[in-house]
């Protein structure tokens, strides 16, 4: 049984958070049965130290750096943190179950991800603040709030763009996002790859779905992402829907 550390969200049968979707898409998309156990901020370093989950980087002063999403494999007895390291542990630990990362792949993979981070970074400004919405627990809401105020350099409470700058902030996104379209056209099928989802379409899934979660579905910005390029962002993640149930 694999245990799947994620964040809680208040909103209703919603995970929010991009990087834990990469996981539950794949676990998903595995058939893999596993259990979720929802994680505050607050409380992950503790629960990682006490499962024996491997940090999944290092802070600025040295000291290890926990974080979700975090797996336990409890016939194993292996903890792995980070999507694609978790990805890369489950395509080995369950080979008789479709790959997410076929072999052959993997330095494909590695720089479609980076270009996808960095075709996307105008998104921060939208999503991250409109995370604070959806943390209901205090000290996790001022863990976040404090956090990513000093990464991003900018008050989370007033960062997201209004007027003039709302609309030049989407036009960056745009013009990212179609050079990503025409990457992803190349496939000539619905996913990445052609006809079958893989890691890379969850990486596309995963962001659309905090932003459709944090910002709402109803919401101005999220319809116009979700309807660019003819409307494949919205269909790319529709697509990935049967993958997304929650245990």
């Amino acid at each position: 049984m694999i245990i799947f550390y994620d964040f809680p969200s208040k909103i209703v049968g919603g995970p929010w958070n991009p990087n834990t979707w990469k996981v539950r898409y794949t676990l998903n998309f595995k058939g893999i049965p596993y259990k979720t156990e929802w994680v505050e901020y607050t409380e992950i370093a503790g629960k990682c130290k006490e499962m024996g989950i491997p940090p999944s980087g290092t802070n600025p002063d040295g000291s290890p750096f926990y974080t979700l999403p975090s797996i336990y494999d409890t016939d194993a007895k292996v903890g792995v943190s980070e999507s694609h390291r978790i990805a890369e542990y489950l395509d080995k630990a369950f080979p008789n179950t479709p790959k997410v990362i076929p072999k052959g792949t993997e330095a494909l993979i590695n720089v479609f991800v980076e270009k996808w981070d960095v075709n996307i970074q105008a998104l921060w400004q939208f999503d991250i603040p409109a995370t604070l919405k959806v943390i209901d627990h205090a000290p996790s809401n001022e863990y976040f709030y404090t956090t990513r105020s000093a990464l991003f350099g900018q008050d989370l409470k007033t960062w997201a763009p209004t007027g003039p700058a709302r609309d030049t902030a989407l036009k960056e996104l745009r013009d990212g996002m179609n050079v990503l379209d025409q990457w992803l056209l190349k496939s000539g099928g619905p996913f990445i790859m052609g006809n079958t989802p893989s890691f890379p379409d969850f990486v596309v899934g995963g962001f659309m779905k905090w932003t459709e979660c944090v910002l709402g579905k109803n919401s101005a910005e999220w319809k116009d992402i979700a309807s660019w390029n003819d409307g494949r962002w919205g269909q790319r993640v529709q697509r990935l829907e049967q993958y997304a149930k929650t245990d």
